[in-house]
C-alpha cells in the first residue's frame, strides 16, 4: 500500500517536474502536532512517529528521524521501500546533503510552502543553490495525491474562564499592541495555534491532545482579527467578540487580508513560525521580521495559572495512585496488556474533574519497549505486563486548570545492578537540575549538562533533550525555553520566572529497558545579593519516585535529604485526598530512604 502511494506521488512530481519532494511533519502553523488533514508524511510512508521529515526521488524513499525514533521507525517502515536515514544530531536532519550529493546540477526539489517556514525556505535555498539545484513549490501536490484526505476540522471552540485564564483577552491584547507600538509596526500576524489560543481565551477540539483551534489571528493598533471558520465559533461567543473589538474573518481570507497591506504599513512576523506561503503574499515593503510577542507573554505563568497548576498536580497524583495501586493488584492475578495501562490511566484522570484529555498518548514501555522512548502500545502488537522486570509510564493529562507531564520507572521485580545503577545515575542528573539555583540569563544548554554530568562519567549518555516548556492547559511542549545541549548560544531563550517546564533526564538500553524520572518544575525567584539575581525550580508534580531502584551507595547525603522532602511533600499534600486503603500504600511509597 505504502509503495503504491509513493508510486502515485512519483507521477505527480514528474508532472510538476520535481526531481525530488520534502514532506515534512508539520501543518501551514508551524504546529508539532496537528489535524489528521495535514499529516500526509505519515500517510505517504507509515511512520506514526511525531517527528521526521520524508523524502521522495524517483528512485529512492527516504525517512529522516532522530534517535527517539529508531527503533519504531525500523518496524513500521519495513513492508515498504522506504530507507531510514538516521539523524546524528537531534532536529538536523541530513536530507539536503543527501539530495545535493544524489541529484544532478539543474534538479528541483519541491516542497508544499504552507509546511515549511520563512528560514526553513530560506536555508533550503542556500544549500541546494551551492549545487545549482532550485527549490519549486507546489499548494496542490498532496491533493493530487492523497485520496481519501480527511477534511479540515469543524469541532466548535469554547472560551476558558478568567478564573483558570487569570487574565482577559483585553489585557492580553493590550500587551501585545504595546509591545508592537514600540517596533513601530501597525500590525502583528500570529501563526501558531497556541499562542491564538492563550490571546483569546479560546480551547478547541483540533488536534489530539493539544486544545487548539485552526486559525491566525492579525493584532492591529486598535482591534484584533481572528481568521477562523465561522461554524466553529458560538453564536454567543462571536457576540462577545464583537463587544470586545475582535473581528472574525473565514480562515482562508487571510491570504487576501495580506495582499492588501496598503501604503507604508508594517506587519510584524516570526520567520521562525511563518509559513513560505503566506510570506510571498506579502509585499516585501512592508514585512517586519521579529518574534511573536505573545510566546513569551504567555511562557510566563500568571499567578492564577500557578494556583490552578497546584491543583492539577493534586489531581493527577490521586489518579496516578489509583492506577499504580490497580496494576499491583490485577498482575497478582494476570498479566495486563501495555494499552490497557493507557485505557485504565484516562478513567482514573476523568475522575478527577475538570479533565479534557490527555496531553499526549501514554507512552506505557514494558522492558525492552521503554527503550523506545517515544513508543506508542497498539492492541495487536503491545507487550502483556507481568511481575517482572521494569515499567516505564510517561503520561500527562489536560484539565482545564494546567497541563501534566509525568514519567515514572517502577520495578515490578528484583532488578539487576546495572538496572539500579543506571537508574540513580538517572535520579542524580534529576536531582541536580531540581536543587540548581542560577544566575538571571541562565539558558537552558547551560543546565543541560548538569542532567547528564552523572551518566557521562559512566560513558552514558540519552539521545533527547533534558527538558520543554509546558503550556498552560495548551500544548504540552512549548517554547520558547527548553532545557537542551542542542539549544546553545543566544539564539537559546533565557529562562524567567514563571515558566513552567519539565524535567526530564533517562537512559536507554536497547531491547532491555528505558529509563526516566520526570516532573514539571516552575521557574521562580530565588534571591538577590551583591552578585546578582538568582532563580531558581519549584517542583510541582507530586506522586512518589520508586526507591526499590537506587543504589543507595551512589547517593550524597544532599541528594537524599532531597528525595526524602519531595516525598515528604508529595505525603502530605496527596494523602487528605485519597481512601485508607489508597493512604497506606502511599505513605509505604514515600517511607523515608
Amino acid at each position: 500500500m505504502i509503495n503504491n502511494r509513493i508510486a502515485r506521488l512519483r507521477l505527480n512530481m514528474k508532472a510538476q517536474n520535481f526531481d525530488a519532494f520534502i514532506i515534512p511533519s508539520s501543518d501551514p502553523h508551524n504546529s508539532e502536532y496537528f489535524a489528521s488533514h495535514w499529516q500526509f508524511r505519515e500517510w505517504i510512508s507509515g511512520f506514526t512517529g511525531s517527528a521526521g521529515i520524508v523524502f521522495i526521488t524517483q528512485d529512492h524513499a527516504g525517512l529522516s528521524t532522530d534517535s527517539r525514533y529508531f527503533l519504531q521507525a525500523e518496524t513500521e517502515l519495513a513492508s515498504s521501500e522506504v530507507v531510514l536515514h538516521k539523524q546524528e544530531i537531534p532536529h538536523q536532519p541530513q536530507i539536503i546533503p543527501w539530495l545535493k550529493k544524489h541529484l544532478p546540477e539543474g534538479a528541483t526539489v519541491g516542497i508544499d510552502p504552507r509546511l515549511f517556514t520563512i528560514n526553513q525556505v530560506n536555508a533550503f535555498e542556500k544549500s541546494l543553490g551551492e549545487q545549482n539545484i532550485k527549490l519549486g513549490t507546489s499548494t496542490d501536490i498532496i491533493d493530487l495525491t492523497w485520496e481519501d484526505r480527511p477534511a479540515l476540522p469543524e469541532d466548535k471552540i469554547f472560551e476558558l474562564p478568567i478564573k483558570y485564564a487569570g487574565q482577559s483577552r483585553a489585557d492580553k491584547i493590550s500587551a501585545i499592541q504595546q509591545a508592537m507600538q514600540k517596533q513601530k509596526v501597525q500590525s502583528h500576524l500570529i501563526s501558531t495555534l497556541d499562542d491564538i489560543a492563550w490571546i483569546f481565551n479560546i480551547r478547541g477540539y483540533d488536534v489530539e491532545c493539544n486544545p487548539v483551534a485552526i486559525a491566525y489571528a492579525v493584532i492591529e493598533p486598535s482591534r484584533a482579527l481572528l481568521f477562523i471558520d465561522s461554524k466553529k465559533v458560538p453564536t454567543g461567543l462571536a457576540e462577545i467578540f464583537a463587544t470586545e473589538n475582535i473581528a472574525l474573518r473565514p480562515y482562508h481570507s487571510i491570504d487576501t487580508y495580506l495582499s492588501e497591506i496598503k501604503g507604508s504599513d508594517k506587519i510584524l512576523l516570526s520567520p521562525a513560525h511563518t509559513n513560505a506561503y503566506l510570506y510571498k503574499i506579502i509585499k516585501p515593503n512592508h514585512i517586519q521580521k521579529g518574534k511573536t510577542i505573545s510566546t513569551l507573554l504567555k511562557a510566563q505563568k500568571n499567578e492564577t495559572e500557578v494556583s490552578n497548576i497546584h491543583q492539577a498536580m493534586l489531581k493527577d497524583g490521586v489518579a496516578l495512585t489509583k492506577l499504580y495501586r490497580w496494576l499491583e493488584h490485577t498482575l497478582k492475578e494476570r498479566s495486563v496488556p501495555e494499552t490497557e495501562v493507557a485505557t485504565q490511566l484516562i478513567e482514573f484522570r476523568k475522575g478527577q474533574g475538570e479533565y479534557y484529555g490527555e496531553s499526549f498518548s501514554a507512552i506505557v514501555g514494558y522492558k525492552g519497549n521503554g527503550a523506545i522512548v517515544h513508543y506508542r502500545a497498539k492492541e495487536e502488537t503491545c507487550a502483556a505486563i507481568q511481575s517482572e522486570g521494569i515499567l516505564l509510564l510517561d503520561s500527562g493529562g489536560q484539565y482545564h486548570c494546567g497541563t501534566t507531564d509525568i514519567t515514572r520507572t517502577t520495578a515490578l521485580g528484583p532488578a539487576t545492578p546495572e538496572q539500579k545503577k543506571n537508574y540513580t545515575l538517572v535520579l542524580k542528573g534529576h536531582i541536580a537540575v531540581a536543587t540548581l539555583r542560577f544566575p538571571y540569563g541562565t539558558r537552558g544548554n547551560q543546565i543541560d549538562l548538569l542532567a547528564r554530568k552523572a551518566l557521562w562519567e559512566h560513558g552514558l549518555n540519552y539521545g533527547h533533550g533534558t527538558g520543554h516548556g509546558v503550556g498552560f492547559f495548551l500544548n504540552v511542549h512549548e517554547g520558547p525555553q527548553s532545557i537542551s545541549g542542542v539549544n546553545n548560544g543566544k539564539a537559546a531563550n533565557v529562562f524567567e520566572p514563571g515558566m513552567f517546564t519539565s524535567n526530564e533526564p533517562g537512559f536507554y538500553k536497547t531491547n532491555e529497558y528505558g529509563i526516566r524520572i520526570e516532573n514539571l518544575v516552575l521557574c521562580v525567584e530565588d534571591q538577590q545579593n551583591e552578585y546578582g539575581r538568582f532563580l531558581r525550580f519549584e517542583t510541582m508534580t507530586l506522586f512518589p519516585i520508586d526507591t526499590t531502584l537506587i543504589d543507595f551507595s551512589l547517593l550524597t547525603k544532599e541528594e537524599v535529604d532531597w528525595l526524602n522532602a519531595y516525598h515528604q511533600k508529595v505525603q502530605a499534600l496527596l494523602v487528605p485526598l485519597l481512601t485508607e486503603d489508597e493512604k497506606a500504600w502511599m505513605i509505604e511509597k514515600c517511607r523515608p530512604i
